[in-house]
């Protein structure tokens, strides 16, 4: 008999999916980054749920106010990578039995200072007993305007990101494995896993200019993010500039690591993947680096449906892979 261990999250959420009765003419389809209502006045109700769980989602060395502010990054990732201003959160806890006063305030200290950090609040919620420490927050907004899918990219769009990949999973392996850097490094990679950082004004400036075509949030890795674009849009990337960190590089000549593995197939790194018509990439670029962020142009969106990296003077196929609960051991 099939356990979840073998089928892992996605054809879980796949088979939960097919016994539903879903709604036609959603405003975003089931599965894409957000879920949302279209309401009787024409605006279109925002709503991401998602939950961050002690012994799959807390590496050593994070506190629990890091923790349940990284439960609030999370949400509000997927928001930013649809233009969504969050207008309030919900926030479900279970705690266990063990867990101590001095702790449990430390996560409502978490809490609310990663609401205020993206000018939103915390409204309400409810609280369990639970074997394991689970933060599970809703997020919601509204818009007037139609949501940017996945599905939208064309040939010949501009592929861009909001900054660069690859810190995670070195952060992650010095943290589990002990794995050695020198200071500066180590704490660039040792930040990025305990205070990451969802794009809430890149996103909410891009949304405004009309130029993305297609947008996602890169949580589960750079590879699998741009493989659901592909995929939800029939088509395909080249990328030749690729947007990796060269301390990634250093990182893993040190401990002779393949690089493009740990730029490609980390994971929670919350950056934004966008594409965005040709005629549009000024303003875009202009919208971001308004708001202090940045936008990096990667690559173009292609008729093959194969996304292939050029690096080193050779063409690399990049597989459809990125971190999965179930299937993966952290």
């Amino acid at each position: 008999m099939e356990t979840a261990n073998n089928l892992g999250e996605r054809e879980i959420i796949e088979t939960i999916r097919k016994q539903l009765s879903i709604e036609p003419n959603m405003p975003v389809p089931f599965g894409d980054d957000v879920s949302a209502i279209r309401q009787k006045n024409g605006n279109i109700a925002v709503l991401k749920s998602d939950m961050l769980v002690g012994k799959t989602d807390i590496p050593p060395q994070m506190s629990y106010w890091q923790a349940a502010r990284k439960a609030i990054v999370m949400n509000i990732s997927d928001l930013a990578a649809k233009g969504i201003e969050p207008l309030g959160l919900l926030v479900s806890l279970g705690i266990p039995r063990s867990i101590t006063k001095r702790s449990i305030v430390q996560i409502g200290k978490g809490l609310n200072a990663g609401a205020k950090e993206y000018g939103t609040s915390i409204i309400g919620g409810d609280t369990n007993e639970t074997q394991d420490l689970i933060i599970s927050i809703a997020a919601f907004g509204a818009t007037k305007k139609d949501v940017t899918l996945r599905r939208g990219a064309h040939p010949g769009d501009i592929l861009a990101t909001t900054g660069l990949f690859g810190l995670t999973l070195p952060g992650l392996k010095i943290l589990k494995e002990k794995l050695s850097a020198p200071l500066e490094m180590r704490k660039k990679f040792i930040d990025a896993v305990l205070m990451p950082r969802a794009r809430l004004q890149e996103g909410l400036a891009l949304a405004k200019t009309g130029a993305t075509t297609a947008t996602i949030d890169s949580s589960d890795g750079l590879a699998w993010s741009l493989h659901e674009i592909s995929r939800a849009s029939n088509i395909g990337f080249l990328i030749d500039c690729p947007p990796f960190a060269q301390e990634t590089f250093e990182f893993a000549k040190m401990h002779n690591l393949d690089p493009l593995k740990l730029c490609l197939y980390g994971g929670e790194e919350y950056e934004l993947i966008v594409t965005i018509e040709p005629d549009g990439w000024r303003r875009a670029q202009e919208a971001v680096f308004g708001k202090g962020g940045k936008l990096l142009k990667i690559g173009k969106a292609t008729v093959k449906h194969a996304i292939h990296l050029r690096h080193d003077n050779r063409m690399i196929d990049i597989e459809a892979k990125g971190y999965e609960h179930f299937k993966h051991k952290r």
